[in-house]
């Protein structure tokens, strides 16, 4: 269902009539006043467009109506505004994305979402203070990796504590618009990870324990959260802030969410950005002309390596060109030879192999087998000197050739045999199998290609 592009601002006296109107809600919100419950605050007063269904989000029905209508209304109320033509719009009532029923011209402002309504880590941090503090103590002490993601932890709480007030929460109807189930790593069992290949294995199962260190310091009772000891909500509250944040690096590092900017869709060839000014004010603007009709997207990610996607969203994106070439067994070379996973590729619609795989597979023969070779093949390729490292090359190709076609047919084999194993889950306790399997067959037909290439060659 679509819906209409004006922009309801009665509340706060804001007549965004075109664009070029579009300003910072003069009606600034106290911090006080967001945390408030009483019936004078002026967001609670906007719960009056949250659902009819008073109390708790209902999380426990996966089919729950997602009721964007209202978050919508409550964002406009408060200052977001949008350009002429920008609708939310789904095909099945369940997954919403924002379209442009008009013409939007390169770098023109689409949609503007005040800072007041935007949830941030560094706000987070400030309002909880000392307990925060002290969980955050105790979660890299868990696990000294989870440093890097503590403004997350921050999300993840304010979003806990937003639930705990059911709809007296300011950000009630935002919470109400979200989905409820996701397919990520963060929701898949110890039984999906045994279904994926290793690299997606690896990244699924990683998210998981870092959910898992996150609770595990949350349920210290340092922060006082009445859901903490429930798996169904805390896994939620992670998963929505893992898969709607932006992140931003100045003044300080934080990840922040604006409420309907949320809604872009992801592509590898995304038409919007978004920005955040020096006051946390939050703009999507057009990256190039924008025909009428058109999806607005942005990137979640690199989009020639979709499994880190996969592990943090829970979908293939469908108009991914590449693939890893999966070759984790030789990670200490990668590391050994400073190659990122992004240039360690295979071509989706050809199966073609992009060459630092071939140099990756030289360079373990030669270290397994002549060191002194190695090393020069190391200086060759860091230098750039192309006549030394075609000349070892061509001097090793079947050797070269042979290892690639064993690891290809070894991943093939695998998720094959990983396939079966996951049609062999029930659907009802199992339900990411279909994401699992919709993977493990993307890997199995890319590699079915790249395994006849490799027979022509030899």
């Amino acid at each position: 269902m679509r819906f209409s592009s004006a922009i309801v601002a009665a509340a706060i006296g804001i007549c965004a009539t075109s664009i070029s109107a579009f300003t910072p809600s003069r009606g600034s919100i106290a911090r006080s006043s967001i945390a408030s419950t009483q019936q004078s605050s002026p967001l609670t007063q906007l719960n009056q467009y949250a659902s009819a269904t008073a109390g708790a989000i209902n999380l426990a029905d996966e089919y729950a109506q997602r009721d964007v209508y209202s978050m919508e209304e409550f964002a406009s109320q408060y200052g977001m505004q949008k350009a002429p033509g920008v609708e939310l719009y789904s095909d099945d009532g369940s997954d919403y994305q924002l379209i442009t029923q008009q013409p939007i011209g390169a770098g023109q402002t689409i949609l503007y979402v005040p800072s007041d309504i935007i949830l941030s880590s560094e706000k987070a941090y400030q309002e909880f203070g000392g307990e925060i503090q002290q969980a955050e103590q105790v979660l890299v002490q868990i696990d000294q990796g989870t440093k890097a993601r503590l403004p997350l932890f921050r999300l993840m709480v304010k979003i806990l504590a937003e639930y705990d007030q059911g709809e007296n929460s300011a950000w009630f109807p935002w919470l109400n618009s979200l989905p409820r189930v996701y397919y990520n790593g963060v929701s898949m069992t110890n039984d999906c990870f045994s279904c994926l290949p290793p690299y997606a294995g690896w990244l699924t199962s990683t998210e998981k324990a870092n959910y898992d260190s996150f609770v595990q310091a949350l349920r210290g009772g340092y922060v006082a959260l009445q859901s903490v000891n429930d798996d169904m909500v805390t896994q939620w509250a992670y998963n929505v802030a893992l898969t709607r944040f932006q992140e931003v690096w100045s003044p300080t590092r934080a990840k922040l969410i604006a409420p309907m900017a949320d809604m872009l869709n992801h592509s590898a060839e995304p038409n919007c950005e978004i920005t955040f000014d020096d006051m946390g004010n939050c703009q999507v603007l057009a990256m190039y002309d924008i025909p009428a009709g058109m999806p607005l997207t942005i990137s979640y990610g690199d989009p020639t390596n979709p499994t880190p996607i996969f592990a943090q969203f829970g979908f293939l994106p469908s108009d991914c060109t590449t693939l890893f070439c999966k070759a984790m067994h030789l990670e200490p070379y990668i590391k050994e030879l400073g190659i990122d996973f992004k240039d360690l590729l295979i071509q989706v619609e050809t199966g073609e192999i992009a060459p630092k795989v071939w140099d990756l597979f030289l360079y373990h023969i030669l270290a397994t087998n002549d060191p002194g070779a190695a090393e020069q093949y190391y200086v060759a390729m860091k230098s750039g000197d192309e006549a030394t490292r075609q000349q070892y090359q061509d001097q090793y190709f079947q050797y070269t050739l042979d290892s690639m076609k064993q690891h290809v047919y070894s991943i093939l084999e695998d998720v094959d045999t990983l396939t079966v194993r996951a049609q062999n889950f029930d659907l009802n306790t199992h339900p990411r199998v279909p994401v699992i399997v919709a993977h493990n067959n993307l890997v199995r037909d890319t590699f079915s290609m790249t395994a006849q290439l490799l027979e022509q060659m030899g």
